[in-house]
């Protein structure tokens, strides 16, 4: 498979017996400065309300310096904050599957393979083959991603994942203690991941269970990206919902 390699307050709610919220520097002001970024498009800045960055990353408590992984990253939105955050001597891995890749590669073209930009690396490769080097990651982040692991559609690029293996080679790239956090549409309780297919949304209980149940600890949540008055039922991409989805807020750490 081919890679392409450049150079390149909501409340934080922690789970019954689960550890506290990190207590290191939070990067708030890097978060803060990286939401800033002049550079950054009027899309991006508008995404800013819907996915509240200065919640969600601020969860990962990421240092200068930390390598980090935005997987089915898509156009590059929340890696170019990641960027900000983990500065020009960290690492960020902008990885697309092909299901991905072909709605954005004129944004990455333009974004980042015609500007290079530091410490972006831009990565194409397979859910079967991540291609990510093993305790080379201090963190990864699937933003409305993970849902993905169970949607099948092959003329889209979307082929059989093994959720398992997939967790796995995540596992493995990432350090001891390396952090995951997960962002995702809702579906409606007990409906598990029955409604992947249909209108791309998830059972938050299933999938705390499915990705505790491969490796990683619940450690914090968020309840910042609820929204009560979705039903939770509805196609997410419909336009009288797209953008203000329930969406479930969940940090796990690699065991």
């Amino acid at each position: 498979m081919k890679n392409y390699l450049l150079v390149m307050g909501a409340l934080l709610v922690c789970i019954g017996g689960c550890a506290s919220a990190p207590t290191q520097d939070d990067g708030a002001e890097r978060i803060a400065a990286a939401i800033a970024n002049p550079d950054r498009s009027d899309a991006d800045r508008e995404r800013d309300a819907r996915d509240r960055p200065e919640v969600t990353l601020a969860l990962l408590n990421l240092q200068p310096g930390d390598a980090v992984a935005d997987l089915f990253g898509g156009g590059g939105y929340y890696s170019d904050l990641l960027a900000g955050v983990v500065g020009e001597q960290g690492t960020v891995i902008l990885h697309n599957n092909a299901g991905y890749a072909k709605w954005v590669e004129k944004t990455l073209q333009e974004r980042y393979i015609d500007n290079q930009v530091v410490p972006v690396t831009v990565l194409r490769s397979e859910v079967d083959d991540l291609q990510l080097a093993p305790a080379s990651l201090d963190a990864a982040i699937m933003i409305m991603s993970y849902h993905d692991l169970y949607y099948y559609n092959p003329e889209r690029g979307f082929e059989q994942t093994d959720v398992k293996d997939f967790f796995a080679q995540l596992r493995t790239a990432l350090k001891p203690g390396g952090r995951l956090l997960i962002v995702d549409h809702s579906a409606p309780d007990g409906t598990g991941k029955s409604l992947t297919q249909e209108i791309h949304r998830i059972d938050p209980v299933f999938a705390q269970q499915d990705i505790e149940s491969n490796g990683f600890r619940l450690v914090a949540t968020s309840d910042v990206l609820r929204n009560p008055d979705d039903p939770r039922t509805g196609m997410v991409f419909a336009k009288d919902i797209r953008g203000q989805t329930d969406r479930f807020v969940m940090l796990f750490e690699k065991q």
